[in-house]
């Protein structure tokens, strides 16, 4: 899939609107796919990407935090980090299908199906252009802005 274009996808979203990728039509997109809301190493994830979200805007970038939450449970989670970037459920997997983040993972133990922290880097024609899987937090997007900034 990389350096290919990204098929157009639909999500629901928070503030009531649907993120759809073609309508992202000469921005940049960052997509990070994250486990659960209002987790330790999910919130960590959300501040630092809120934390630099003016530098992400500024490079013409656009950023969407994708899980299989709700959309209430994300518009519960934006509200209380004050993220300024949409969260998009993926109830149904199809985008985390569409981008392989599906993994099955340790969790105290028992082997569970989940979302692999990942985090995808579209170009403003459509076009991935960097993936990062199996994402350690700290840094992580300050990494992902530094590549938004030398497309």
């Amino acid at each position: 899939m990389l350096d290919s274009p990204v098929p157009d996808f639909t999500l629901p979203a928070t503030g009531g609107q649907s993120f759809r990728l073609a309508d992202q039509a000469g921005k940049v997109v960052v997509l990070y796919f994250y486990p659960k809301d209002a987790t330790p190493g999910c919130t960590t994830e959300a501040q630092q990407f809120r934390d630099l979200h003016a530098q992400f805007a500024a490079g013409g970038a656009v950023v969407l935090g994708i899980s299989r939450d709700s959309v209430k449970s994300h518009e519960s989670f934006r509200t209380k980090q004050s993220l300024p970037f949409a969260l998009g459920s993926d109830a149904d997997e199809a985008v985390c299908n569409l981008f392989g983040v599906i993994k099955m993972k340790n969790m105290y133990g028992k082997q569970v199906r989940g979302i692999e922290r990942s985090t995808f880097l579209i170009d403003r024609t459509g076009v991935l252009r960097r993936e990062w899987r199996g994402v350690k937090v700290p840094g992580h997007a300050a990494e992902v802005l530094a590549a938004v900034q030398s497309l």
